[in-house]
């Protein structure tokens, strides 16, 4: 009797012990497939690929002006109603940012670029050989106006933007150029800008500018 009762008190262990190996292994696989990805993440080639299918050379109305260098266009993005373009190569003063607060000439930029393309059908370019989108998953992209003119040269030509040298791009020495003939004439915001009003990036370049051609004085 006691051998039966210790021989079913082990059969009794084995099962708990069975049991207990189960519902882990079962709560170890749930819990690797609630960290697993559920689909691949999508490279930065593929994108781009995707993108110059979806917006090259097509026309699309512009929703909204968010300021002078980055707007809204009527077709969906991901789970958004609409697309969020940066345009390529300019930086307008900041409106919006926490960061710095509404920026000298900010208010005229974002103005500036929503009379000339709010509303309007634009067609928008983008570069092949170069990433479609920024960090903040914005399109990066050209925009011709109604009238064949390109929104970012407007804005640069008209002194409502700085050229952005951060980053290279293919019209980039023709945009510094721009940027020039907008400054010599003191156009837009080169009427009275100080370089304490400028972006940070651009304060950084002004005084490295300023330190070369004090050096090249010297040594002349």
């Amino acid at each position: 009797m006691a051998r039966y009762a210790i021989s079913r008190h082990r059969r009794n262990v084995i099962a708990a012990i069975c049991t207990l190996a189960v519902t882990a292994m079962c709560v170890f696989d749930h819990s690797c497939a609630s960290r697993a990805p559920s689909r691949p993440a999508q490279t930065a080639e593929s994108q781009s690929s995707l993108d110059i299918q979806k917006y090259h050379g097509r026309q699309f109305s512009v929703v909204k002006v968010v300021d002078g260098d980055t707007l809204d266009i009527d077709i969906p993005d991901a789970t958004y109603s609409h697309t969020r373009i940066r345009l390529w190569g300019v930086d307008t003063p900041e409106t919006k940012d926490p960061r710095t607060g509404p920026m000298y000439f900010g208010k005229e930029a974002s103005e500036f670029a929503t009379k000339l393309a709010f509303g309007k059908q634009v067609t928008i370019y983008l570069e092949k050989d170069r990433k479609t989108r920024d960090k903040y998953h914005r399109l990066l992209a050209y925009i011709q106006l109604p009238d064949g003119m390109f929104l970012n040269e407007v804005l640069l030509s008209e002194g409502y933007a700085y050229a952005d040298l951060r980053f290279k791009h293919g019209l980039y020495n023709k945009y510094k150029q721009l940027e020039s003939i907008a400054r010599s004439q003191k156009k837009g915001l080169w009427a009275n800008v100080t370089p304490e009003q400028m972006p940070k990036w651009k304060q950084k370049r002004e005084h490295l500018t300023a330190e070369h051609a004090e050096t090249a004085e010297v040594n002349n």
